[in-house]
């Protein structure tokens, strides 16, 4: 049985002895992180693997409560009815009601989201509040999703946010470990030694749509030239994920800062994220790139330990940041 199909056994046999319906103060509550691209978004977008790592430091909690009618938000962005939430919670508003149709509760609700995950910032804000969002409607409906049924829920909500999502953040918001995506199936990376990461906020807000839109003319201006940097992505993930596994280093942040120059090349990078990734480089970071959209957002910085992760960041900040995380994957 599919997962889809297991949810939709699962809500059929709820009727009104479903206890969401019968106890108004039941919560339903749910989590999801955020994620840095490794290597390989743009070109993920066109059916090229990409890798992530899960920052286990920066979430979203929902809590959703049932009410008699209508859909109420409560988030640090907007409070109110969701009928008139400004257009960044649109793909909350619609998790929301996908989710609520697939568990079979059709009443109104009441949403609160509690975030330490900046917006717009490449980290995958608008994944981790939907999936946070569907499964707390999953909890609150005593229903388990399965991670495909998760994934096709938070797909919908990020196709309000940015149009033609490659889904790999709507994955790997919820992965607990790194991952190899491409065509919406996952994969767990090996991670031969601990690795840690340095991601500092450029300031700057990010657009993946634009970004995306931008990357798309470039593509349609000249193919043969932007499929050859594709080609080269897909060959710098693929080692990548070999270097993860080995815990080299060195040569992971040759990948990175490689990648970023193509990336630059497209047209996703701009001076202050350049500036960034050169100020880390000075630091002593064996690789630092974009993460995310690009065109703002953040950066991510190879460390060589958590103590030379604080070198790292002070340098960052030094150089512009606003602010910075430090995140570490074990080996596994």
């Amino acid at each position: 049985m599919t997962d889809q199909a297991a949810t939709r056994h699962l809500s059929s046999q709820r009727g009104t002895d479903d206890p969401a319906r019968r106890r108004p103060d039941a919560t339903g509550t749910g989590y999801a992180h955020a994620k840095a691209i490794l290597l390989g978004e743009h070109a993920v977008v066109y059916g090229t693997p990409a890798l992530a790592v899960p920052v286990h430091g920066l979430g979203v909690e929902a809590r959703v409560r049932p009410a008699a009618e209508g859909v109420h938000v409560d988030s640090e962005l907007f409070a109110g009815d969701a009928a008139t939430a400004p257009g960044l919670l649109r793909p909350v508003v619609t998790a929301l009601s996908a989710a609520l149709d697939l568990v079979g509760l059709a009443s109104g609700a009441q949403v609160r989201i509690l975030s330490s995950l900046p917006h717009e910032r490449g980290l995958g804000s608008s994944a981790a509040v939907a999936a946070a969002v569907t499964r707390a409607v999953a909890d609150l409906a005593s229903v388990e999703l399965g991670p495909d049924a998760l994934y096709k829920v938070v797909q919908e909500a990020e196709r309000h946010s940015h149009g033609n999502p490659s889904g790999l953040d709507a994955r790997a918001v919820v992965a607990d470990t790194p991952i190899r995506f491409q065509r919406g199936r996952v994969a767990p990376l090996e991670v031969g030694a601990a690795t840690t990461f340095v991601l500092a906020d450029s300031g700057g807000a990010g657009s993946t749509a634009l970004a995306v839109a931008g990357v798309r003319a470039r593509l349609d201006a000249d193919r043969p030239g932007v499929e050859r940097v594709f080609a080269r992505i897909a060959e710098l993930v693929e080692d990548g994920a070999v270097r993860l596994a080995r815990g080299d280093v060195a040569a992971l942040g040759e990948a990175m800062t490689e990648d970023h120059r193509l990336l630059a090349g497209l047209g996703v990078s701009n001076e202050t994220l350049d500036r960034l990734v050169a100020a880390a480089l000075a630091a002593g970071s064996a690789g630092a790139k974009l993460t995310g959209g690009g065109q703002g957002g953040c950066v991510i910085a190879l460390a060589g330990s958590e103590e030379h992760a604080d070198e790292l960041a002070t340098a960052l900040r030094g150089a512009g940041a606003a602010r910075s995380w430090t995140t570490t994957v074990p080996a596994a």
